[in-house]
């Protein structure tokens, strides 16, 4: 336990001492070459724009978090349900995969025009563009992991007369949990782009929002701070997704 501890502070430590040396070596080779400032701004320059109102960041920092955090919330949801549905009838599997996977190969950006004459401006929309985007890898992921139980523990629970109920909460959900979080994971990241494909077409509110006003004045500075404040959301929501994985799936069972 000890030495599980160690290994993972030190690889923590290394991390985070290289993404210093990374925004070390920024400053350095801006200050260096005298990059200007609409090019590229150096890391000072980016977090300056921290302190001036006019960029409201914490409203549309607040705005962009709900949009990724609900999308990803309602793709999980829909997508383990929807995995579970198809594993437990194979005719409906049968009929709608096929269907979700032709769905998934729609271009995101395409629906999103269509999505803002649906349902207008707001946070909504933006929602379901995110949650377009990350829901299919959950429902494959897990679909796959409900599927890949071993034949003789089936065996062993029918021959108990064991219920259909008790086999999928007994075997097949603690087996399909390392997949589950697998596809999760691939999730958190896509939920991101989702809402940020969202905020680009067409909103109000955003950090996607804002790169687009800031664009037309060569606000560089804002942008990129944009950019990493939107990289700190999918690293937190990621961040949570590999603390439950770790809470509730062994380390041994746990997939890349």
């Amino acid at each position: 336990m000890f030495s599980d501890g160690a290994r993972s502070a030190r690889t923590l430590a290394i991390i985070l001492i290289v993404h210093l040396a990374v925004i070390v070596l920024w400053q350095v080779l801006v200050d260096a070459f005298q990059v200007p400032k609409f090019i590229l701004p150096s890391p000072l320059a980016t977090l300056a724009t921290l302190g001036s109102a006019k960029y409201a960041w914490l409203s549309n920092l607040a705005v962009t978090a709900i949009e990724i955090l609900g999308g990803f919330c309602l793709g999980a949801l829909v997508g383990v349900m929807l995995a579970v549905i198809f594993t437990w009838s194979p005719l409906v599997s049968l009929l709608l995969l096929p269907l979700f996977v032709t769905l998934n190969m729609i271009p995101k950006v395409a629906l999103g025009p269509l999505f803002i004459v649906w349902f207008s401006y707001g946070i909504f929309p933006n929602i379901l563009i995110a949650f377009s985007i990350c829901f299919f890898p959950i429902l494959l992921t897990t679909a796959r992991g409900l599927s890949e139980v071993e034949p003789d523990l089936l065996d062993l629970v029918k021959s108990l007369r064991g219920s259909r109920w008790t086999l999928f909460r007994k075997i097949q959900l603690p087996g399909s949990l390392p997949y589950v979080f697998s596809g999760m994971k691939v999730g958190a990241i896509l939920a991101v782009a989702g809402a940020i494909v969202g905020e680009f077409i067409a909103s109000e509110r955003g950090l996607g929002y804002l790169m687009i006003q800031v664009q037309s004045s060569l606000d560089t500075p804002a942008m990129v701070m944009a950019v990493v404040l939107l990289t700190l959301l999918g690293i937190t929501l990621y961040g949570l997704v590999l603390g439950l994985e770790r809470l509730f799936v062994v380390k041994d069972v746990r997939l890349n």
